[in-house]
């Protein structure tokens, strides 16, 4: 953070609004973007007002945006009032299902940004919507459909699960019928991150169910709209219950397949050198008490290689530790178990020279 705001002062501002529409609508990133848009807040609010709706495409990204800027880390503690036109306008801009939607989540939630920036409803369906998720009377027979639908399941006046986002429904009870239910609406970022929450209630042994989450899976226009990595796809992979069916677990990679077209095939010849010695079998996020990841080094070592041969077809590998080892992949298979081929190399100490040495002779 400190890096980054040193970098931020020195840069020119447009310089930053680009950024960050680069960094959330090519990079997919989540903190940065926002953190950017809230050193521009600061520092040219006309450039804010052109890229903010580029950047801030939903509720997670809104609540980020106000989050950092309440914190103070970039010299301000409060929006100001461009910033809270900005925030009116995104909510004005959106359906009250849409809303309702963005308002899973805190810290903060939207409902204390709605109290932060009054917006203005211009329905009674949002003034409804506002006064309910802020805690106010309201008319129930004036609250968006979703909203009924959601309240009215809740408190068992009706059985029907209604389409609402995943964390609203997880805990209230739900019988096998409605985990169906939730699995056939869910979005495709819900279903890879609950696909064994989906395996421990049943809901694949409906198989025609089964067909349609898979389908989902693949299908790649739907990969490109939840703007997914391949690494996301490796760990839906490896945490993945081995009792999955098999439909599911072909639909990740098929999902990978489609993931990959984010990495960029580079002009020239490319020469992929992924060191597989001993450390590099130490998880990711380190040794750290209660959050260590079962992803290992060598594991995302081994999917950048095998992504990038995917996309550089004459790309020629060199995995190293203290010497050279052959492994021969073939670029049309799989990334997912190139990867693992990879990812299985004996290991030994590390000689970074090695490979380069090799590449020269």
């Amino acid at each position: 953070l400190d890096a980054v705001r040193g970098l931020c002062g020195s840069l020119d501002p447009a310089f930053l609004a680009r950024a960050a529409v680069y960094a959330r609508g090519r990079g997919y990133m989540k903190d940065m973007p926002a953190l950017l848009l809230a050193v521009l807040a600061g520092r040219d609010g006309a450039l804010l007002e052109q890229v903010f709706a580029r950047v801030i495409d939903n509720g997670k990204m809104l609540r980020t945006f106000v989050q950092i800027v309440r914190s103070g880390v970039t010299g301000r503690r409060s929006l100001g009032s461009r910033p809270k036109r900005l925030v009116q306008r995104w909510l004005a801009d959106r359906s009250d299902a849409q809303v309702f939607a963005a308002s899973v989540g805190n810290a903060p939630s939207l409902a204390d940004i709605v109290k932060m920036v009054h917006p203005q409803p211009t329905t009674a369906s949002r003034r409804a919507l506002y006064a309910y998720m802020i805690g106010r009377k309201y008319n129930h027979a004036d609250l968006p459909r979703e909203v009924r639908m959601y309240e009215n399941f809740k408190t068992g006046v009706t059985r029907d699960v209604p389409d609402v986002p995943f964390q609203m429904l997880t805990a209230l009870q739900l019988g096998k019928a409605g985990w169906r239910a939730v699995a056939g609406n869910a979005g495709w970022q819900m279903t890879r991150m609950n696909l064994n929450t989906f395996l421990r209630h049943e809901v694949f042994d409906d198989h025609k169910l089964t067909r349609k989450i898979a389908q989902r899976l693949a299908a790649p226009e739907q990969v490109r709209r939840a703007k997914v990595f391949p690494y996301q796809l490796m760990m839906a992979h490896k945490q993945a219950d081995p009792k999955l069916p098999r439909i599911i677990r072909e639909a990740l990679q098929d999902a990978m397949e489609a993931a990959i077209a984010n990495v960029p095939a580079v002009d020239g010849k490319v020469f992929l050198l992924p060191d597989v010695s001993g450390s590099m079998h130490s998880p990711v996020t380190g040794h750290r008490k209660g959050a260590t990841t079962q992803v290992r080094c060598i594991d995302v070592a081994a999917l950048v290689a095998a992504a990038f041969l995917r996309r550089n077809r004459d790309a020629e590998l060199l995995p190293f530790h203290d010497k050279v080892l052959r492994c021969e992949l073939k670029a049309a298979d799989g990334v997912l178990k190139n990867a693992a081929t990879l990812a299985a190399l004996p290991s030994g100490g590390t000689d970074c020279s090695v490979p380069l040495r090799a590449l020269n002779e």
